[in-house]
Order: structure tokens, then sequence, then C-alpha cells
């Protein structure tokens, strides 16, 4: 039973149990109490089934039809006709308005498109859209503005799928941009693929910053590797001072005050001895401090090569005469064989070649050259010794070999100031090859060939 026909029943029962009521004192009081028993079950029936407002309404109601049929039964039917209309109208105005009827299925197809439109558009994902067989349907607006393409038929071919990842995206003026790149399949029901989705997530930000990242780190590299560098030339420095010229340093003293104690005992022969002594302990320490001012010079990049047409065999015997080993040192250069160099740093390399033959390797020594090449010119120092170890040739042209001073070292890289490079081989059937290779002069008039240079 609805509210309405609950109201109906509830005005009605109250209206014919108050006539039965009224009737009971008549001429036919049976009936009259059947009416009265009705009237309250159609009452009880209202309040139970939950309008019990509408239901005390309606008693109100019938209690006024009452009074105005009081006076004859013949009324009963008009008093019953105004109650309903009344409990009627009470209802009307007692119910709640009715709730808002959802939307209809009619209304969905008008809004679902307009929708999925402006959210596909507005995506921060660049989306690509393609069928079955992997071509290109749409693409929204933000792969246009990410690749430069206004068209389909020029959209490039995503990655497969599972193939995603950091992906170059070709763009319309031949760069590339990189992208985080996913494919996602979109199967039917049967779980054939049906079309694939592809998204690409700009990520140019976090590449320049991971490159930023990556050069600051080389240079902290670098910069560790200076340090390091640094080190080892402060300890490598640290220990030649404390070994290689301590003792020219102890030596020079110890003369000086041998030859100030005991000068008048001492014959004039032992007197030029000593001092001749003291003299070559002064020149070695000399050379050291200058290879250090030169070693210095080197570190800091200030050593420039000022290079010039120079003869290979003026630069030999100037540095023979360094030496002093003439008698042991056999030059074989042709007169007109020249390098291009600084004369002064190809002397100097010289020197040290040479120095460093005599004192770890044998006479004879022998300082040849030839052209090896149209452009090039090979100058070789070769000693008749032991040849230098396996074990030391790694580090040989390094700062510091003990007993080697700095020779090598500055050698190495005066040669290679002036474009050209230095390095050893061992020398058959025995002794040492130290070998300069420099750019050659242009060849002077009536130059001849020398002999090739094994």
């Amino acid at each position: 039973m609805g509210d309405l026909s609950r109201v109906i029943a509830g005005c009605a029962g109250a209206t014919v149990a108050v006539i039965g009521f009224l009737e009971v004192g008549g001429a036919t009081p049976a009936p009259a109490a059947g009416l009265i028993v009705a009237g309250l079950a159609l009452l009880i029936y209202a309040v139970r089934g939950g309008r019990k407002r509408s239901a005390i309404w309606g008693v109100t109601v019938a209690l006024i039809a009452a009074a105005a049929v009081a006076s004859g039964s013949a009324l009963f039917l008009g008093g019953i006709t105004v109650v309903t209309v009344l409990a009627a109208l009470v209802y009307r105005l007692d119910a709640p308005p009715p709730p808002p009827a959802p939307p209809g299925p009619a209304a969905e197809p008008r809004l679902r498109p307009d929708f999925a439109e402006t959210l596909w558009q507005s995506m921060n994902e660049a989306v690509m859209v393609l069928d079955a067989n992997y071509r290109v349907i749409d693409v929204n607006r933000r792969w246009r503005e990410l690749t430069g393409y206004d068209t389909v038929a020029e959209a490039p071919a995503p990655p497969l799928p599972g193939a995603g990842g950091d992906w170059l995206l070709p763009r319309a003026d031949g760069t590339t941009v990189p992208v985080l790149a996913t494919v996602a399949t979109i199967a039917d029901e049967a779980g054939a693929p049906r079309g694939y989705v592809a998204t690409y997530v700009d990520i140019a930000e976090r590449k320049r910053a991971e490159e930023a990242l990556s050069r600051h780190a080389d240079e902290l590299e670098r910069g560790n590797a200076q340090l390091a560098s640094a080190l080892a030339f402060k300890n490598d420095l640290t220990s030649m001072l404390t070994h290689d010229m301590a003792q020219p340093i102890s030596s020079i003293a110890s003369l000086a005050e041998l030859l100030c104690a005991d000068w008048g005992d001492l014959p004039d022969d032992i007197r030029l001895e000593l001092a001749r002594k003291v003299d070559k302990n002064t020149r070695r320490l000399v050379k050291m401090m200058n290879d250090l001012q030169l070693l210095f010079r080197l570190d800091t990049g200030a050593v420039t090569a000022r290079r010039v047409p120079v003869p290979l065999r003026e630069v030999a015997e100037a540095a023979t005469r360094v030496t002093g080993g003439a008698d042991q040192v056999k030059i074989t250069i042709d007169d007109g064989l020249s390098a291009l160099a600084d004369r002064g740093h190809l002397i100097a390399v010289v020197e040290n070649l040479l120095k460093n033959a005599l004192a770890h390797g044998a006479a004879p020594v022998e300082v040849r050259a030839d052209r090896e090449g149209p452009e090039t010119v090979l100058l070789e120092v070769r000693d008749s010794g032991p040849g230098i170890p396996d074990d030391l040739l790694p580090n040989l042209f390094g700062r510091f070999i003990r007993g080697a001073g700095l020779g090598l070292f500055i050698a190495r890289h005066l040669v290679e100031a002036n474009g050209g490079s230095l390095r050893y081989e061992h020398a058959k059937p025995r002794g040492a090859r130290l070998l300069i290779t420099l750019e050659t002069a242009p060849r002077a008039p009536g130059e001849t060939p020398s002999p090739t240079l094994p």
C-alpha cells in the first residue's frame, strides 16, 4: 500500500469509527458497532504503515466531518467524500519533493565524447594510438608540440611493445628529443591485440641534469687526479732533494772542510785534485737545480719551442763537448741533415741521453741520424751496455728514476714540446737505443742521404 492509500485509509477509518460511535445510541446499535470496529481497523493499519503524521491529520479532518454529519446519517457518504478529498490535499502538502531523476541513457552519448576529447587533448604526455597492424590512427596535441609534426601521416613509428624505456623521438626539424616511451597493448575479448597506445614523457630536463652531474663528476675526477699528481710530484721532489742532491752537497762540504783544515800540509797536486772534485760536484749540483727549474716550467706549461732548421751533427758535437766524453762518443750524421726544433732544447735532450748512456751503459756510445721518411728524421743514441731492465721500462720516462735524476723525463717533454717523440728499444746484440723522431727540415742543396738506420 502506498503512502496516499494509507492516508485515505486512515482518514476513512477514523470517520467510520466516529460515525459508528454517534449511531450507537440510535435505533440500529449493531451496525453502528460494526462501523466502529471497521473504522478502528483501518486507522490502526494506516498508523502502522508508517505515515503517523498523515494519520493524525486524517483523524482531525474526520472529527470535523463527523460533526458535520452528526445531525443525520443521510450525509454519511458526503462526509466520507469530503474527508477523502481533504486527506489527499493534506498528503500533497505534507509529502517531500521527489528527488531529481538521474540523467537517462539518452544524455550520455552527448557528454562522453566531448569529455574524452578534452581529456585526450589536455594530457601532459604525448600519446599515439595505433591499430592492430601498428598503423598510426591518431595523436594528441602534446605529441604534435613535442615532435613538430602536424599530420598523422608524418608520425614516425614508435618502439615495439616491450622495447620502451629511454628513447630518442625524431622531430620534424631533424633533431631528436629524449623521452621515456611505453607501449601498451589493447586486447579484444579473445585476448588478441586490437590496438596499441604509445606514450612519450619528455625527459630532456632530466637528461640535461644527468649530463651536468656527469660533467661535474668528471671535473671532480680530474681535480682528484691533479691533486694526486701534485702529491706524487711533492713526494718525488722530496726524495730527490733528500738523496740525489744530498750527495754532491755532502761531498762539497767534506772536501771544502779538508782543504781549509789541511791546506798547508797538502801537496799542490792533492789540493788541485780536491779542488777539481769540489768543482765537479758543484757543477753537478747546479745542473740539478737547472733541471728542477726546467721541470717546474714544464709542469706549468711555460716551456715553448721556437722551431727552426737545426743541423743535427752540430747538435751532437755540442752535446758531446758538454758531457766531456768526446773520446767515448762516435757521431755518424751527415753534415746537411737538419730537423725542425729549438736548438737549445735539442742540445739539452742529446746531452741528457749521452750522460745517461755513459753513466748506466757502456762505451762506445754512438750518435746516428737519418731521414725516416719524407717528413720525419730519426736521431739515435746507442750504447754498448747491458740495456735497461724490463721492469724499469714502464716508468723509464717518469719524473724520477732512482740514480737517473730528471734527465729522461725532461728529455721526453722537451722532445714533445718540439712536436716529436722519444722511445726506447733494446739494441742488438746488446745495449740500449733511445730514438728521437722529429719533423725533418727541407733537404739542403748538395745533401747526400746517409745510410739508413737499421
